[in-house]
């Protein structure tokens, strides 16, 4: 604590600086350090926020008392090893997503939180898109009927120095994956989260336009355990981008979304004039639903207010690593389905 405030720090400064972004600006939260190993980077976040520490050494940030939370945006394949010692520091710890790029991996997460009683929240800012409540809640209150298909995709490019200039992108011992792993397992857990646990998948999947090890797409057919069926599509390797696309399907309704926008919404029992509401409020995405109810908060900034919230309330976090390996699992089987020519069960 610093000055009665949660003494927060972000170690990762590419996509973490979205976390220093929300940390900074929480009311209840400073930010006290931030920590990459590159100097422009640092200097970035430093002209931003005069007094942050800025550092190069993660062991820093654990030496500091004045640290509650630290986040960890570090490449994938990194996340266990720096939040095992976080937790083991006595820090509470926000990891980006993929919680990890193994189930084995990911569980020695949840063996440390639950050893050292300190607290894990794991990112995955699409459930906070300010139209995923209501998607959800229609889903679980049976407004759909029973649950029949789901499909997913997500079309999107990166060009070649989008990998080259990482060093670890594309490579399975730190990306774990390519489009399903990195820039997908938001939509894979959008997609458990909504339909429930997974049966089985097979896949292929393989590289079309990019000089990487891993993939830029791939395609799967998955069973859930509610015997609905549902289609998967990633792809970083389809130029020009196209959206992404959520679309949940029932005997009774259905309702699809276009990025962070409800595009249709036809489920039972509608009042009058619901539909014609719901596109109104959610139609437009997440800005203007924010114009519309300026207390709403999305992405990121939800996800670091949830976890400072929790800490000070003695609460868990939205998404605890239990949750977030689900959305491993189902990679890793299609990448296993793919690599064996099988389905594979999830059991």
């Amino acid at each position: 604590m610093k000055n009665g405030k949660i003494g927060y720090a972000v170690a990762g400064l590419g996509v973490g600086v979205s976390h220093v972004n929300a940390a900074a600006t929480n009311p209840k939260s400073e930010l006290i350090a931030v920590c990459d190993l590159k100097q422009d980077r640092l200097n970035a976040v430093k002209a931003n926020n005069p007094d942050v520490t800025t550092c190069t050494d993660f062991g820093d940030l654990l030496a500091n008392p004045e640290i509650d939370i630290i986040s960890v945006a570090l490449p994938s394949g990194l996340h266990a090893e720096y939040t095992v010692r976080a937790l083991e520091a006595g820090k509470h710890v926000l990891c980006e997503k993929p919680i990890e790029i193994t189930v084995e991996k990911a569980l020695k997460i949840e063996e440390a939180r639950v050893r050292t009683g300190k607290k894990v929240g794991v990112i995955f800012q699409m459930r906070s898109n300010a139209c995923m409540l209501p998607f959800k809640n229609a889903v679980d209150e049976g407004r759909l009927g029973r649950l029949i298909l789901a499909t997913f995709s997500l079309k999107w490019f990166r060009d070649q120095n989008y990998f080259d200039s990482s060093g670890w992108r594309g490579t399975w011992a730190m990306d774990g994956g390519g489009s399903l792993m990195n820039q997908s397992v938001h939509s894979v857990d959008l997609m458990q989260w909504l339909m429930g646990d997974v049966e089985s998948i097979t896949s292929t999947i393989g590289v079309y336009n990019h000089n990487i090890e891993t993939e830029d797409l791939t395609a799967s057919i998955l069973k859930f355990k509610n015997g609905a069926t549902g289609t998967f599509v990633s792809s970083t390797c389809i130029t020009p981008s196209r959206s992404v696309y959520l679309q949940v399907y029932g005997t009774e309704g259905l309702i699809e979304v276009e990025n962070d926008a409800i595009k249709t919404w036809k489920v039972r029992d509608m009042a009058e004039g619901e539909e014609e509401e719901m596109i109104k409020t959610y139609g437009g995405g997440n800005f203007s639903a924010v114009s519309s109810n300026p207390t709403l908060l999305t992405g990121h900034t939800a996800q670091v207010n949830d976890m400072i919230d929790a800490v000070l309330e003695d609460r868990d976090p939205q998404v605890m690593p239990l949750e977030a390996i689900k959305a491993v699992k189902i990679i890793t089987s299609a990448y296993e389905s793919a690599r064996t020519g099988k389905t594979v069960y999830l059991g």
